[in-house]
């Protein structure tokens, strides 16, 4: 069906989208004051994009804060879509010099490296 309405196909591989997460994910934890601010700005925007489409102040005032919790909700999600697009520029870098399981592996260590940092630094706010 999906040829019928696409003319051409593309194959991703399941080796390239496991050790983009997995880039993406050490990353995102490795860089979580770069992720913090991401999901900031993006709450910010959409918390400006929404204001714009109310014509009176009290219409907007009215369900103000349970629309400013969804838009940090979706600001949440959406947050991860530059650290997946460098996640992937790094799985490809590492796997055009030196292979896919290495890109795999390295992209696990560091996944992991990140996770044990990140849970050092935030034990180090406190």
């Amino acid at each position: 069906m999906m040829i019928e309405i696409v003319p051409f196909t593309f194959e991703v591989s399941p080796i390239a989208i496991a050790g983009t997460s997995l880039w993406s994910l050490a990353l995102y934890l490795g860089l979580s004051p770069l992720s913090e601010w991401v999901i900031d700005q993006l709450s910010r925007w959409f918390n400006f994009a929404e204001r714009s489409l109310y014509l009176s102040q009290a219409e907007f005032e009215r369900d103000r804060q349970r629309r400013e919790m969804q838009n940090a909700f979706y600001a949440s999600i959406f947050s991860i879509v530059p650290f997946f697009i460098f996640g992937g520029l790094c799985n490809f870098g590492i796997e055009a010099t030196l292979g896919q399981s290495w890109a795999i592996s390295i992209g696990t260590l560091a996944c992991l490296s990140c996770a044990i940092y990140e849970l050092g630094r935030r034990d180090g706010l406190d």
